[in-house]
């Protein structure tokens, strides 16, 4: 067996659900999950007519590129949604639909690092911020590469606090705007310099942009890297990948769906990767992606309810819970007064109510968890049940 696979650790939900299975509910309140960032709100409609139409596709093989009609669509919606100039995201070369973010962003990493360099013990890095997604991780560990954990500056990474040396030895940097879980928005200025460090030190930047269509304010959508590199003139976008999803733009987590856009020749390869490793997004499933790419205002409805929720559960909760709203996604990154595993369990006992704990989501560094005493708290469930579970965790918070 792959002895790497030995330094894997228990995904967030799995020491969740350790925790509170040494506890237990009161039987009089139902539950409600704020722990997962499963959207709950209803998935489109012609989304679905679409798929189900689709259905006979299902006795032909899929492409490992997808059809022309898909790319074209995610093009299109590139090219408008980042201000690209429209002649420079070409589908056939800038293009890769995958089947859900989450396997792309693993298999990305293996088919980025350097075996020869492990080999020679030389160890390279996949930088990634701290808090993370832990496929990160867990890619970086199976790819044989040693994760590197960004310091963390107040809501984002502190990327000005890394040494030359160790931008050296970078294969591959990891970003999420807008991050999970804090929701802050990476800045122009900010990928400006890291698209500098990528031409510098030569390694390749990864931006996870799954949470990019849910935000606070409707006239400033937050900015993309390819974005970040076209207002640099670099339109062949020279290092530079993101990662984007209907999961979250669309409430179609069920769906797999989702794209890799950027730099052609990386793209080139992963392709290559891809078509052995045999993970083709069903023709079913492109079809009914092509028109949830080509729709927007189920998006805008989206982003409107997530809002809505947001400023009803800050005014609930925020009474006795320090509450920001974010700039982007579905989560309030909150300080708890107390440990966090310990909030969260004794929530769980008293209120049965789920919540992640911070430090699930992150790593000690130098004796310091950046996740100790924060919750992670999914806006994902209906409007009513999300306004009870802030009476409940404003009720608890008066008892502690």
């Amino acid at each position: 067996m792959n002895n790497d696979l030995q330094r894997l650790q228990p995904y967030p939900f799995e020491k969740l659900n350790a925790l509170k299975a040494t506890v237990s509910p009161p039987s009089g309140l139902s539950p409600i999950l704020l722990s997962i960032g499963e959207p709950k709100h209803a998935a489109p409609a012609h989304v679905l007519q679409a798929l189900s139409d689709a259905l006979p596709k299902v006795a032909h093989y899929p492409a490992t590129k997808g059809s022309p009609e898909l790319r074209e669509s995610i093009a299109s919606w590139l090219i408008q949604r980042f201000n690209l100039a429209a002649d420079s995201i070409d589908s056939e070369r800038h293009v890769l639909p995958v089947s859900g973010t989450r396997e792309a962003l693993f298999a990305f990493a293996q088919a980025v690092v350097n075996r020869e360099a492990v080999a020679s013990g030389a160890k390279p890095y996949i930088m990634m911020p701290n808090p993370f997604y832990q496929i990160y991780e867990g890619a970086t560990f199976l790819a044989g590469a040693t994760p590197f954990y960004l310091p963390n500056k107040g809501i984002q990474p502190d990327f000005d606090s890394i040494d030359e040396e160790s931008w050296s030895k970078c294969q591959l940097l990891f970003i999420c705007s807008p991050y999970n879980p804090t929701g802050a928005v990476m800045q122009f200025e900010t990928l400006k310099k890291l698209i500098a460090l990528a031409d510098k030190h030569d390694f390749i930047i990864a931006s996870d942009e799954c949470y990019s269509e849910i935000y606070l304010d409707e006239s400033q959508p937050p900015m993309g890297l390819l974005e970040a590199c076209a207002k640099l003139g670099r339109h062949q976008y020279e290092r530079c990948v993101v990662f984007h999803s209907l999961s979250k733009r669309s409430n179609l987590p069920g769906l797999r769906s989702g794209f890799v856009a950027g730099d052609a020749s990386v793209l080139k390869d992963f392709l290559l990767y891809r078509t052995y490793h045999g993970c083709a997004m069903p023709l079913h499933h492109q079809i009914a992606s092509i028109h949830a790419w080509n729709d927007e205002s189920h998006v805008i409805e989206n982003r409107t309810l997530y809002r809505e929720k947001f400023a009803q559960f800050q005014a609930i909760a925020g009474q006795q819970l320090s509450l920001e709203i974010p700039e982007g996604g579905f989560y309030f990154w909150a300080q708890t007064p107390i440990d966090d595993i310990e909030f969260a369990q004794k929530l769980y006992v008293r209120e049965n109510i789920t919540v992640l704990p911070g430090q699930y989501l992150s790593r000690e560094i130098d004796g310091e968890n950046p996740g100790k005493n924060r919750i992670r708290m999914a806006l994902v469930a209906s409007t009513e049940e999300c306004a009870e579970a802030a009476q409940r965790i404003q009720r608890f918070m008066s008892t502690i």
